[in-house]
């Protein structure tokens, strides 16, 4: 059987229980170095994951060939089925894939459900989308009052700023960094044609872009 579990942000405290527990059952845990590298005592097979899909989707086929009763866990970062692997998984072991007799998705909690939770701000009418491997529509998307974006390298906090200000609107960010680790940081940034965003630098984050309606706060 093959288990897609979120790992939640990042810190031990934010993992389930059900997480926990799938992890402790595994046969083979498979995930990236700093998802592999939160189970340092799990003492089963442990398979590295790259940025091949489809050669890991072709992989967990042959292993369930090889023993339909080995149990995989693969941990994803945040939700799996928020912009993550778990849709892709879900979708390739349908019912053609015989040697598979059942897919499980375990919840995790996404960043931007943990950074909404640091400032207090309410999910109900937030649009969540994500940077990675595409170019957001900043017209149509910067038409929303609220929106929470998962970045990546090519598309932060800076570019999302810089849009902002290419626009003229009036917005406040709030970049999360690192969240739930002992270095995470949350800045609020107002862009506008003065703002230094172009000279930050900022760590593995999550964006929100509000319609201004949050006072400024500090770094945390």
């Amino acid at each position: 059987m093959i288990t897609v579990a979120g790992i939640g942000p990042g810190a031990l405290a934010q993992q389930t229980l059900a997480l926990q527990d799938a992890v402790q059952h595994a046969d083979i845990l498979v995930g990236g170095a700093r998802h592999l590298a939160l189970f340092p005592d799990f003492a089963g097979e442990k398979k590295r994951l790259s940025a091949d899909i489809e050669h890991l989707l072709t992989w967990l086929e042959r292993q369930c060939q090889k023993n339909s009763q080995s149990k995989i866990v693969v941990l994803a970062s945040g939700d799996p089925l928020f912009y993550g692997i778990g849709k892709r998984i879900a979708e390739y072991f349908t019912a053609e894939h015989s040697s598979v007799e059942k897919v499980q998705i375990l919840s995790g909690i996404s960043a931007i459900q943990y950074l909404c939770s640091q400032i207090h701000l309410d999910m109900n009418d937030i649009y969540l989308t994500s940077s990675h491997g595409r170019k957001p529509d900043f017209d149509w998307l910067l038409a929303h009052s609220k929106i929470g974006m998962v970045t990546d390298k090519h598309i932060g906090p800076r570019e999302i700023a810089a849009e902002i200000v290419a626009r003229g609107q009036k917005r406040l960010m709030v970049i999360g960094e690192n969240l739930s680790q002992d270095n995470q940081r949350i800045t609020y940034l107002k862009p506008d044609i003065t703002t230094p965003y172009a000279d930050s630098d900022y760590a593995m984050n999550v964006v929100l872009i509000l319609d201004n309606s949050l006072t400024d706060g500090d770094d945390a």
